[in-house]
């Protein structure tokens, strides 16, 4: 199989990522430099899926910190790798990830700035390596992610030679590190020649699935079909799904679910038409510190995104829109499970494992 696409490229202080805007008529990177660089990125969706967010966001810190001169103190080291990755979070604020990331990182501020045999510069070079194992984990765990979510797919169906699956938004190469997510599910599948087709939703109103992740199932020549969102009731029963499968940007303590507007009426849906409904997501998408979903903020995207195809008007001008970005499943829905890099478990069951 061809090797999955490259969204971010980091070599030695050097930060590129592919702008997923020009997708897809062009694969064109463009450079980060600085965190102020990666914020607007992030913020205009020429990065977006909550690992990549992450990750880039990350490496952008990386990028300053590789530049700078070495701080007169560990507290002050401390306090700008802190005021950096608290801008960083607010530039996409459901996604998870880059909240838990800069938690982290600043831990690890802590621990640096009480060890005192260690120096200043010692101490930058250890935030730095941190910074910087984010691109390979995520590789790591989004293949743990797909060797999972495949194996307990087909053991579900196990009377079945090949699956029908589909999917929502885009969870590939292009939302993470590489390999992906609930993408990454499929592409073990198809790996294992256990796929039939995978149906993809366009994803209005951004069309993350007609742009991205069609791009990446027709590069790396895996079956697929791409259907409206308002298809995909009929598509499920025409078609005879095997499950679901969609990403999450966080994931509450009791296993409620922010994902891409129009997952909720997905897992609606497949509850109707007896399809498993599954999530994959990286154990640093569940936040543990948020009870249920309706406790997730929603971003409310643009409302030139519904209204305008590029710079073309296509609705009527006056109209009030509502676009929020993101919608709630509740737990009960998630019928196959959540995946994650530790393996599938039932919404309840997430807690003694983190």
């Amino acid at each position: 199989m061809m090797a999955t696409l490259q969204a971010i490229k980091y070599n030695d202080g050097q930060l590129e990522i592919l702008d997923q805007l020009l997708l897809p008529e062009s694969c064109t990177f463009i450079p980060i430099c600085k965190v102020e660089d990666a914020w607007a990125a992030i913020r205009e969706m020429k990065v977006r899926g909550a690992p990549a967010i992450a990750i880039v966001g990350c490496l952008s810190l990386a990028v300053e910190l590789r530049k700078l001169a070495v701080p007169e103190s560990k507290e002050e080291l401390c306090r700008m790798v802190k005021e950096k990755l608290d801008y960083l979070v607010t530039s996409r604020p459901t996604a998870v990830n880059m909240q838990l990331a800069a938690e982290s990182c600043v831990q690890l501020c802590a621990r640096l700035s009480d060890n005192t045999l260690l120096s200043v510069a010692e101490a930058k070079g250890d935030i730095v390596k941190h910074l910087e194992a984010t691109l390979a984990n995520d590789v790591a765990d989004n293949r743990a992610i797909g060797e999972h979510g495949a194996c307990d797919i087909t053991k579900k169906n196990a009377t079945k030679d090949k699956l029908r699956i589909m999917t929502h938004c885009n969870t590939g190469s292009l939302a993470t590190a590489g390999y992906g997510t609930a993408l990454g599910v499929i592409r073990s599948l198809h790996a294992a020649s256990k796929l039939d087709q995978v149906y993809c939703t366009e994803t209005r109103p951004y069309n993350q699935g007609s742009r991205l992740t069609a791009f990446e199932l027709v590069y790396e020549k895996i079956p697929a079909t791409l259907v409206c969102d308002s298809m995909a009731a009929a598509a499920m029963r025409e078609f005879k799904m095997d499950a679901v499968v969609v990403g999450a940007d966080r994931v509450a303590a009791n296993g409620d679910t922010a994902n891409k507007i129009g997952t909720y009426q997905l897992a609606v849906l497949a509850k109707s038409h007896d399809v498993l409904f599954y999530v994959a997501a990286p154990f640093s998408s569940i936040d543990f510190q948020i009870p249920n979903g309706h406790s997730i903020p929603i971003e409310e995207r643009p409302h030139s995104e519904m209204t305008h195809t590029g710079s073309t008007r296509t609705a009527a001008a006056g109209i009030n829109c509502w676009n929020p970005g993101f919608d709630v499943t509740p737990a009960e829905l998630i019928t196959g499970g959540i995946i994650t890099e530790k393996g599938v478990f039932k919404p309840d069951q997430l807690a003694p494992h983190q």
